[in-house]
């Protein structure tokens, strides 16, 4: 009799804990917590997509558009090194000019430094390719303020700018040509801001409060 209460009494609890077990995992404790939006007094289960991309096949005239894109772009980057150095140079040729009236005494020292420049750009800026040196002469007028007309007249004499205006109009270029940063060279300016991130440049007009 013993054994059979005790029997018992096992399948009692053996039932009650399975349930109690099975509560807990398909009961109260199953639910998955959602997002939902209500429409129409129904509530449904909402859910964000993953981002679908598509992209269009480019025809003749976009790839051109692309090809021209990609070209300034890698001119800026190629040049603007070479500008940069150039307008600090400059700039620092301009600063120290100021203070000599001497005729003599300037051309002296616009020779010291025409060599130091000769010195460090004559082999890279030999190889740059016609577009690259028209991207390079806006760049100079940006660093600097000046077009590099100016900069040779400056420099070497009005002769000598008017010979070297005539060399770069054979090429279909200008030495005259303006830098416009806010319409005309905006695109060169975007990409000026890239290399000076890139390269932790900071900004030679801004140092100078232009």
């Amino acid at each position: 009799m013993a054994r059979k209460v005790a029997y018992s009494l096992c399948c009692f609890l053996l039932i009650y804990c399975g349930r109690a077990v099975a509560q807990q995992q398909y009961g109260i404790h199953d639910t998955i917590t959602t997002y939902a939006v209500v429409y129409n007094g129904d509530t449904i289960e909402a859910r964000t997509l993953e981002t679908c991309y598509f992209y269009a096949k480019l025809n003749e005239s976009n790839m051109s558009d692309k090809a021209r894109y990609n070209r300034l772009r890698n001119a800026v980057y190629v040049t603007y090194p070479y500008a940069r150095r150039a307008g600090v140079v400059m700039n620092d040729i301009n600063a120290k000019l100021s203070n000599v009236s001497k005729k003599e005494e300037r051309k002296k020292y616009i020779q010291s430094r025409e060599k130091e420049l000769k010195k460090e750009f004559s082999d890279p800026l030999t190889n740059l390719s016609v577009y690259q040196g028209k991207v390079l002469m806006k760049l100079i007028n940006r660093e600097t303020g000046n077009n590099c007309y100016e900069i040779i007249k400056e420099y070497k004499g009005g002769m000598t700018a008017r010979f070297y205006q005539t060399v770069a109009f054979f090429f279909n270029s200008n030495l005259k040509q303006p830098y416009d940063a806010e319409k005309d060279d905006v695109v060169i300016e975007k990409f000026v801001h890239e290399v000076q991130r890139m390269y932790g440049y900071s900004d030679i007009r801004k140092l100078k409060g232009t």
